[in-house]
């Protein structure tokens, strides 16, 4: 059975560094709060150099002085500056499988855990002293990297916090709480510094995992001990005005704040689980909702036929794509620019994401019976000229929007399908009458959203065969391109991407295609006669931006690939 944790304490007496008396008087210490070499280096009866020695031999792991080493660029590039600050780790050495890291508590396994998760490879650890392993990060990595890291959450200034809060719990204050509101508060602001769409905050057996969603990929940052797991969801509640006695059933808020000098809207979703309630926030950025449809990342000739066909006076305009895909961005763009005094347009959303001036905006309550069908039956005796449907979910929904488009109204909707021609069907197949889905849909647009190479460390590269083949490119459009790859660098935190942008799938509904959906043609056929008219599928207008230099070949096929079926 393993000792407890401090143990390594004989071995200093062992080694004569200090005497059982000085322990044990250490010890004492400990019981204030703090960690045993907290304890040494405050009663300085050893030094972190000795700890580190001390730790390693306890361990079982081999120790190293870090004084005069040098750190291989291989090594450097996989972590973070900011990831190192956090944890007071740095990389020392990797062989492509297994990375050598330099840590000064060897025995944290949830930390390790974390790194080799975050770095993908399996670590092996080596103790230094926390002086020496701080010295050298900040030898290897530029203090310039620091803005551009995740901000670190200091946890032990946390733990002050609460300690007084409770303090002053005991002595009958309840006025005590800025802990908790500290913490959520640097816990929102890290999110905002990151740029994350979402923060998740999940709990499990003994450990509260955050994690942020950053251009569409979920990173791990800085875990806080699972006691304060309660506070923090207590204080969100809190500021989304919910119930916070509630922990059995699933419970939605918003909460509205102002960081670093901007407006958000949070949206909260709490979800009970085996080991308490797991959180999501949808950070919604205001300023988002003034994206120009420019910034959306259309080919100009897409450009062109969208701006047209939204200006259309009436029909059923869909924009289609998996959740996360920017659906709502499209629309809101789209509206945005519709949106003048000469026009009424009326929204109903599930829920309303982000509130647009000069909009009149309605939000579904299933809990008293305002769903989407009957929202529109109402809006439409509004006399708008433009009507949004969040989704459209089932037969009646999309009966009624069809009914809209046909007596004169211009209606944006959403569905959840993988590429354009398949919404045609889709809708057939939840009950909608071909004649009518013929007769009232003008286009439909598929979208993906696939990260944008950093633009302060792009740099040219020859892609694998492999890749080539699997885009579909002819060797005419390999040799008059120039494809990009990001080295990684501080702007974007190593990881050669910044931002996302849209590839498009766009489909316009011609007499031919009108023909083919009122007899019930397979979305198959109606994809190879579009093709055969020039349209675009996603994988081809993503390699159109793979070929500009603006994403990558990865990006694009890991969202979409060459579909054969069509090749016959």
């Amino acid at each position: 059975m393993a000792k407890a944790r401090g143990d390594y304490g004989d071995i200093l007496v062992k080694n004569q560094v200090i005497s059982s008396d000085q322990l044990q008087e250490s010890r004492d210490v400990m019981k204030n709060g703090g960690s045993l070499q907290d304890a040494l280096l405050k009663l300085e009866y050893a030094n972190p150099l000795q700890i580190a020695k001390a730790v390693a031999e306890f361990n079982h792991y081999e120790f190293l002085d870090l004084t005069d080493i040098e750190v291989p660029e291989d090594a450097l590039k996989l972590m973070t500056a900011g990831t190192a600050r956090e944890n007071n780790v740095v990389p020392i050495s990797t062989d492509g499988l297994n990375v050598k890291l330099a840590v000064a508590d060897p025995s944290d396994f949830n930390l390790i855990q974390k790194l080799s998760f975050i770095m993908n490879k399996e670590i092996v650890p080596v103790v230094a002293s926390i002086n020496q392993i701080r010295d050298l990060i900040n030898k290897v990595y530029p203090q310039e990297d620091v803005d551009d890291s995740a901000p670190l959450i200091d946890f032990s200034e946390i733990e002050n916090e609460f300690a007084q809060a409770d303090a002053g719990r005991a002595a009958g204050d309840d006025s005590s709480e800025g802990g908790v509101i500290k913490l959520v508060n640097k816990i929102l602001s890290e999110g905002v510094d990151l740029r994350a769409s979402d923060i998740h905050i999940e709990p499990f057996a003994n450990r509260v995992r955050i994690r942020y969603r950053v251009d569409g990929v979920l990173v791990e940052k800085e875990n806080p001990p699972y006691k304060y797991l309660m506070p923090i969801l207590s204080r969100l509640k809190i500021m989304a005005g919910i119930d916070i006695s509630e922990k059995r059933r699933p419970q939605d808020g918003r909460i509205k704040t102002s960081l670093k000098g901007r407006d958000f809207d949070l949206r909260l979703s709490l979800l009970p689980t085996v080991y308490g309630q797991s959180a999501v926030m949808r950070i919604l950025d205001r300023s988002n909702i003034k994206v120009n449809i420019r910034d959306l990342g259309f080919n100009e000739d897409d450009f062109a036929r969208f701006l047209n066909l939204i200006k259309r006076p009436n029909g059923i305009f869909l924009v289609t794509g998996p959740t996360g895909s920017g659906k709502t961005t499209t629309l809101y763009s789209a509206i945005n620019e519709l949106n003048t005094t000469e026009r009424k347009i009326i929204t109903a959303e599930d829920p309303v994401e982000y509130y647009l001036p000069g909009i009149n905006q309605c939000e579904v309550k299933h809990n008293i019976g305002l769903d989407f069908s009957r929202i529109i039956r109402a809006m439409l005796r509004q006399a708008p000229n433009v009507i949004l449907v969040g989704e459209i979910r089932d037969a009646e929904t999309a009966k009624i929007a069809i009914e809209a488009s046909l007596t004169g109204h211009l209606v944006f909707s959403t569905l959840h399908t993988n590429d354009a021609p398949s919404a045609i069907t889709r809708l057939i197949d939840i009950g909608v009458q071909p004649f009518l889905v013929a007769s009232s849909i003008i286009a439909v647009l598929a979208q993906r959203l696939v990260r944008r190479i950093c633009p302060k460390c792009k740099e040219p590269y020859t892609p694998t065969p492999g890749d080539i083949k699997a885009s579909g490119l002819t060797p005419e459009q390999v040799g008059n391109s120039k494809f990009m790859r990001g080295k990684g660098c501080a702007n974007c935190n190593k990881t050669g991407y910044r931002g996302r942008q849209g590839i498009y799938e766009m489909l316009r509904l011609d007499g031919k295609l009108r023909e083919m959906a009122f007899k019930g043609a397979s979305a198959l056929d109606m994809r190879r006669y579009a093709k055969s008219k020039g349209m675009r599928n996603l994988l081809d207008d993503g390699m159109l931006k793979v070929c500009k230099g603006m994403t990558t070949f990865e990006e694009v096929l890991s969202t979409c690939h060459h579909d054969s079926a069509l090749d016959h």
